[in-house]
């Protein structure tokens, strides 16, 4: 017996509040980044480089020009790069709804084709990005009609102040393990997770085994009663971000996570052309030896990258915010057209 289709009269009766609910929390952000001088922008969805991340996968295209030259193009996973190129352009500040395009990817908190929030600040420090986000929750729960967020019976007050704590501290905390003495040793990493019960695969890779012990050990416990910023990744796990200033191991990275789900990831920005072509050659590398695959470099965001001023960014899941706000249990109840599975 297959469900009924989202455009089926009961089911979308069933949905819709929770479409109008996305619709007042969108119309609340723009007003909310309207009054703090932000433009809002318009980015292309076809580029050159989906973005190259290694476990981030892109769908592919063609474009065939009048005298049939065809040009390998993809939809972007993130509207970054060209946000980043607006910035380099001489916008100070700006944000994008962006819809963005991500496969192997469906489960009931992600969707192939989603909507990203993106907001950059030119020469603003990094920790206003913080501030924004702990407004941006109250606005989108204030839209909602709600005093709680909530998701799969654990529950988060939008209007507290988020907690702030860093990866070594949530490793220490959670997982029992010293994150900054095994930085970058794989096997120090391996057996501190084997000693807390993890099983490790013989092929795992550093970043496989932090990945793990974020996802089993630390994330069902961020964002509980009220949101948490998990601040200062590895460098290595920042690929986009500038080290910090006062430790050069960790970068100007920080996820947010509400009722355990993350919902945005942000980065001091790195500016470095040289040092960002090298670790996105590192990422295609791990792409390749993963998934046998690997993604152009945007040789044009390399460049603007030069000519880019010091800045702080953000992404959002615009549509696992909307779930929060409205107590949906699945990202296509937020969605207005899902993609048919």
């Amino acid at each position: 017996m297959t469900s009924s289709p989202w455009w089926a009269s009961h089911v979308y009766a069933d949905r819709r509040p929770f479409l109008a609910a996305r619709n007042r929390i969108s119309a609340a952000f723009r007003a909310w980044f309207a009054a703090r001088d932000f433009a809002e922008v318009e980015t292309a969805i076809l580029q050159a480089s989906p973005g190259n991340e290694a476990h981030v996968h892109a769908f592919a295209t063609e474009l065939i020009a009048s005298d049939t030259r065809r040009t390998r193009l993809y939809l972007h996973t993130s509207p970054e790069f060209a946000a980043k190129k607006l910035l380099a352009a001489g916008e100070p500040r700006l944000f994008t709804f962006a819809r963005a395009f991500r496969n192997r990817e469906r489960t009931a908190l992600h969707h192939p084709e989603f909507t990203m929030l993106e907001w950059y600040r030119a020469n603003e420090p990094y920790g206003t990005l913080i501030e924004d986000c702990a407004g941006l929750i109250a606005a989108a729960a204030a839209a909602a009609g709600t005093r709680r967020f909530a998701w799969r019976g654990h529950e988060a007050d939008p209007f507290a102040a988020p907690e702030r704590i860093t990866a070594a501290e949530a490793f220490r905390r959670y997982a029992g393990i010293d994150l900054l003495a095994t930085l970058d040793d794989r096997d120090a990493l391996a057996a501190a997770a084997e000693a807390q019960g993890m099983c490790v695969a013989a092929d795992d890779m550093w970043a496989d085994v932090f990945s793990r012990i974020v996802a089993e050990k630390i994330e069902p416990n961020l964002g509980i009663g009220r949101a948490t910023v998990l601040d200062e990744y590895p460098v290595s796990r920042a690929a986009l971000a500038r080290p910090t200033l006062h430790d050069p191991r960790v970068a100007e990275r920080f996820e947010l996570y509400v009722c355990g789900v993350e919902i945005a990831n942000a980065f001091g920005e790195l500016t470095d052309p040289a040092e960002q072509r090298r670790r996105f050659e590192s990422e295609m590398a791990e792409k390749e030896r993963v998934y046998d695959e690997r993604y152009p470099l945007d040789e044009d965001f390399l460049a603007a990258l030069g000519a880019m001023p010091p800045a702080s960014g953000i992404a959002l899941g615009f549509d696992r915010l909307a779930m929060l706000a409205t107590g949906a249990q699945r990202i296509e109840q937020v969605l207005w057209t899902p993609v048919v599975e």
